[in-house]
């Protein structure tokens, strides 16, 4: 039989999403104990890029800080009122300069979006994004003479589809069909594969070598997002110089190269911390005993216990489980705390698909009070010990809002912060 393994921490994460990450990143830097138990899969279907806030009303922001100042007068309740413009600020700034000495370079916290591209030649506002895709926005405002570069075999990434959508407004983009090196029999070729095959400096010589051939008058040459998994900014450097032109990724469709870069990252380098990281497994059940809260799951190696002084529920949406949905209700999967959602399912969606306004269910979540602790419909603290941070809140649309990372990192900084300062 397999014996029971203890773990005490002072704080465990559910969730190893960009939130759960975020709070254990904090905590581990302000020397709190930390276990984190999760499955980091969601983390693939990401672009790589960190939102702050990027669209309201459906409209795009330039400014997030403005933006900001009007969602918290349009709407109170949204959980970006609960937290400052300098908490914010430091948030990212603390979590970016953490990936930066994990190995993984993003751009700095700034007072303005980037619009960067998406897969299918369509753009979003961004508030930070990784280094092998900044220069995409620099070639995009000056509106360069670019190549962007696909690959046979290569599917949900296409150049001709990218400069078709772009092309009125962008003129000098211009697309390319070429072979990966080793991968030229026209048979399905993935992103994660060719990511890791650059990681050999032969392929990326020889890879070099066919795009200098047709290279022509571009100014800059656009890839799918393929340049390495773990070392990414070394192998854009050395791209670059094999071709002596600045090179700038495109996400693809997911999963995609730059979440698994995050992914694998964070699972690496996140125990170098000092963190216990319980990965790819869920929590069955959490006990809150008077002096401690006891979480028990299971693993290949069998039982474990976790004793923690605090519990920061991080643990996401319908996608990574932390919200399921029946015929009559959202339900929180693990704890069942209390949810606000509309009266009714007949009240979740709008008519329209495409209501600028969105559908009720997606603001469906938990409800907190100001320290990010779950509350009830009276306003009554669940449990002083407990948390909740990220896109599990209610009263905000992250994805309408383009405001998912931001909500993860700045809630996840809030609740390390007040738990620190106890």
């Amino acid at each position: 039989m397999n014996k029971t393994r203890h773990f005490k921490s002072d704080i465990a994460v559910i969730g190893a999403g960009i939130a759960g990450c975020a709070a254990t990143i904090f905590a581990q830097a302000r020397g709190l104990k930390t276990t984190q138990i999760g499955n980091t899969g969601a983390l693939a279907y990401t672009t790589g890029y960190l939102d702050l806030l990027g669209a309201a009303r459906a409209e795009y922001i330039n400014d997030p800080w403005t933006g900001l100042a009007q969602l918290r007068q349009r709407e109170p309740d949204h959980p970006y009122n609960k937290i400052s413009d300098e908490e914010i600020h430091n948030a990212f700034d603390e979590f970016i300069t953490a990936l930066e000495k994990m190995g993984l370079n993003y751009s700095p916290a700034a007072d303005f979006n980037h619009l960067a591209m998406l897969p299918a030649g369509a753009c979003k506002p961004t508030f930070s994004l990784p280094h092998t895709m900044q220069k995409g926005t620099q070639a995009m405002s000056s509106r360069a003479k670019v190549l962007i570069i696909d690959f046979l075999g290569l599917q949900g990434f296409s150049a001709k589809e990218i400069v078709a959508n772009l092309k009125s407004q962008w003129p000098q983009l211009r697309a390319l069909h070429l072979t990966f090196p080793d991968m030229e029999t026209g048979a399905q070729i993935f992103p994660e594969v060719m990511a890791r095959a650059m990681e050999v400096p032969a392929t990326r010589e020889e890879f070099a070598r066919r795009i200098k051939a047709v290279v022509g008058d571009a100014e800059y040459i656009a890839l799918p997002a393929i340049l390495g998994i773990h070392r990414p900014d070394f192998i854009h450097q050395e791209m670059e110089k094999l071709l002596g032109l600045p090179i700038f990724e495109i996400p693809t469709i997911p999963p995609a190269v730059a979440g698994i870069r995050l992914r694998e990252l964070l699972e690496q380098q996140l125990p170098k911390l000092g963190a216990t990281i319980i990965s790819q497994h869920k929590v069955e059940s959490v006990e809150f005993d008077k002096e401690t809260i006891r979480l028990y799951l299971k693993d290949s190696y069998g039982p474990v216990e976790i004793e923690s002084r605090h519990l920061i529920l991080a643990s996401g949406r319908f996608l990574s489980g932390g919200l399921k949905a029946d015929q009559q209700r959202v339900r929180e999967n693990l704890l069942n705390l209390p949810i606000k959602q509309p009266e009714g399912r007949e009240n979740w969606f709008s008519d329209s698909y495409f209501d600028p306004h969105g559908h009720a269910v997606n603001r469906a979540g938990v409800t907190v009070n100001e320290n990010f602790q779950p509350i009830d419909s009276q306003g009554n603290i669940i449990d002083q010990r407990l948390y909740a941070t990220g896109i599990l809140l209610a009263n905000q649309d992250w994805i309408r809002q383009r405001c998912g990372a931001g909500l993860a990192i700045a809630t996840a900084y809030k609740a390390i912060n007040i738990i620190a300062a106890k």
